[in-house]
Formats: C-alpha cells, structure tokens, sequence
C-alpha cells in the first residue's frame, strides 16, 4: 500500500487527469459517489490537516489581518462589485451572471490545500483562507442573498455553511490530533505516502462532482463548452489578478495561497437552495467548474513560479 501511496503522489497529476475523465467518461461511477460527496470531503480534509500538521496551518494573531481582509475583499466586495457592472447592461438576472456572481461570494474548496501542497505553495496558509472563509461565510453572503431573491431562502444556504464548517473544524481538528499523536516527526516516506493518500481522494471527489457534466455534453455540447469557458475565465483571471496585485506588495509571501483561495471555489454549498430551475443550468456549471480547479497544478505552476520569483 504504501509503494502505491508514493507512486500515486509521484504522478499527482496524472491522477487529477484520471479523475476528470473517469467523471466524463464513467456516468455510472459519478452517480454512485455523488450521494457520498460528503463524506469525502471531510476525508480528504482529515487526510490533508494530517499532512500539513496544526503548527503549520495554525497562523498567528498577525494572519487574521491579512487574512480577514482578503476575505471580506474576496467573498463579499468582488461579488458586490459585479453585480453593480451587470446591473445597468440588464444581464444580472442571467443564467451566467449567476454563476458569476455565486462562484466569487463562494469560500474556497474544501481541497485548495491539497492543490497548493501540488504546486508547491504554502498549504498551511492555504488552509488558513479554507477555515475564515468558510466561517465568514455566513455573513458575507447575507449581502449576496438580498440582491439576489431567486436563490431561494438564506436559511438553506446558511445551514449549508454552518454544516460545511462544522465538517471542516471536526476533520481538520482530528487530522491535526492523529499528526500530534502518531506523526510527530514523519519520515519523507511517510510524508509522501499522505500525499499520495490526500491526492488519491481528492482525484476520487471531482468524479462525483462532474455527474451532472457527461449527460450535458450528450444533449448540449454547445452550451457545455461556453459554461466551460466561463469557469475557464473565472477561475484562472481570479488567480493571475491575484498574482498581479500582490506580487509587489508586502502581502507577496501569501500571494500564491490567496492566489489559490480566490480561483479554487466551494460554488456547491448553494445548490442546496436553489429552485429547480435555477439549478439545472448551475449544475452543469458546476460540473465545469471542476476543470479549470483540477487542471491548475498541471497549466499553472509555471505562472506561479514566474510572478513569485525573486526579480
């Protein structure tokens, strides 16, 4: 097992490949995880706090400055923002609008900090924008969830982000209690084989939440393909403006963690109030959505080496 864990980590992403395309490719196998999406991710969230440790993840009292006022600018400002821009052109109330909108109020996936350990960013800090995400959640959607009625009652999305952070605070804190008890000081084989644990069940994840992506391109390929041009813009534009706006400022050491936070989105906690007809569409954005995140330790780690570079 323990040979497969490092063959796994030593092909990282060539696993992230396998799974977009078994999530297009295997309908099936998609639909009978999806139920367990869930518990997935607090595994994935287990495995990835034992890989990282608590004193890394952990930021002093100096983080929650930076850290909060990414936050408020990342999840609560950007989405105000460009809802204001859609407003006087008449397409706020548009299908991708929504998705637009929704994606930047979102707090980053449960597995951001899987893909920083992937490009060699700091997952520590990483996980950090994860945890004050997700519990500022609640009140920076508040704003969102005004604006835009149609979403459905904020009760249900707030339940959802209550839920999410409980399951984010009781797999990290006992990933966290298994490193202090039993991996104090890992060997680099040991290391590796979490790795190749932790990217094995993210790998797994994405093909449950593609299963709404492979009966789209059946009947829709057209609209597939723009939905997925859409998550392509969003995804990486958040991450090179990132990049660009902190790259000479003192905020450059968390450039890249922030950089990942803003492009790597958790879009599904709103699912669970949307009406039927909003989320049809949303689901197979949702779907594409995985790409352009799944993709990103494989198209953009030269980009991040290249802007964080010392000049």
């Amino acid at each position: 097992m323990i040979r497969f864990l490092h063959l796994v980590a030593t092909h990282a992403r060539a696993c992230l490949i396998a799974g977009l395309a078994a999530g297009l490719l295997l309908p099936g196998l998609a639909r009978a995880l999806y139920p367990w999406l869930a518990e997935m991710v607090a595994l994935l969230l287990l495995l990835t706090a034992l890989r990282i440790g608590r004193r890394a993840a952990l930021g002093a009292v100096r983080d929650l400055r930076w850290g909060l006022g990414a936050i408020a600018l990342l999840q609560l400002a950007l989405p105000l923002a460009l809802y204001a821009c859609l407003v006087p052109f008449g397409l706020h109330n548009t299908p991708g609008a929504l998705a637009l909108v929704l994606t930047c109020a979102a707090p980053a996936i449960s597995g951001s900090p899987n893909l920083a350990l992937m490009m060699e960013q700091d997952a520590g800090r990483t996980m950090q924008i994860l945890v004050l995400g997700t519990a500022a959640f609640p009140l920076t959607v508040l704003p969102i969830l005004a604006l835009i009625p149609q979403l459905g009652p904020a009760e249900a999305v707030l339940a959802s982000s209550f839920r999410l952070l409980l399951v984010i605070i009781a797999s990290t804190g006992l990933g966290f209690a298994l490193r202090h008890w039993l991996l104090r000081a890992p060997t680099p084989s040991q290391i590796k084989a979490m790795d190749g644990a932790s990217t094995l069940a993210f790998s797994i994840i994405v093909i449950g939440l593609m299963a709404a992506l492979n009966p789209a391109l059946r009947t829709t390929p057209g609209l597939v393909a723009l939905w997925m041009l859409l998550a392509f813009a969003i995804s990486y534009g958040l991450q090179i403006a990132v990049l660009l706006t902190l790259r000479h400022t003192r905020l450059r050491p968390v450039a890249g963690p922030l950089a990942i936070g803003a492009g790597t989105r958790n879009i599904a906690l709103f699912l669970v109030a949307l009406p039927a007809d909003v989320l049809a569409p949303l689901l197979v954005f949702v779907g594409c959505w995985q790409v352009p995140m799944y993709l990103t330790p494989i198209l953009l780690p030269r980009l991040y080496r290249k802007m964080l570079c010392d000049d």
